[in-house]
């Protein structure tokens, strides 16, 4: 059984606390290691009351629109295979890459070796202005 780190960073610096996710398999794609992540952080977004301390779930701008300010009603529901595919697209494109303790990861069906004490960073990547 591995105990997953997972830490999210941003080229402009920002770093959000890290959390931990058991996983019982020893191998997993990326693709589903990014799965479990997004499932985990829906189920803590809707039992939670205040906003969840993590960046890769966030309601989509149609999912706020339909369900209103989460301010005056119960939050926006939050569907998770959209999330996993918003997450996908954005792999692909560049909007994050994944390190693996100090090796990245460069594909989503890449099989990544997991230990104890495994850290996974999810780096954002944020464009330079005028470049």
């Amino acid at each position: 059984m591995a105990m997953v780190t997972f830490v999210d960073e941003s080229t402009a610096g920002a770093r959000t606390p890290a959390w931990a996710l058991r996983i019982f398999e020893e191998r997993l794609t990326l693709r589903e290691l990014i799965r479990r992540r997004i499932h985990q952080e829906v189920a803590e977004y809707h039992a939670a009351e205040a906003t969840p301390r993590r960046a890769l779930v966030q309601p989509t701008p149609v999912e706020r629109a339909l369900n209103g300010d989460p301010g005056a009603r119960p939050r926006p529901r939050v569907d998770p295979e959209k999330q996993i595919a918003l997450a996908e697209t954005a792999f692909s494109r560049n909007g994050f890459v994944v390190l693996v303790g100090d090796r990245q990861i460069e594909e989503l069906d890449e099989v990544v070796d997991l230990r104890r004490d495994t850290e996974v960073t999810f780096l954002k990547l944020v464009a330079l202005v005028g470049g």
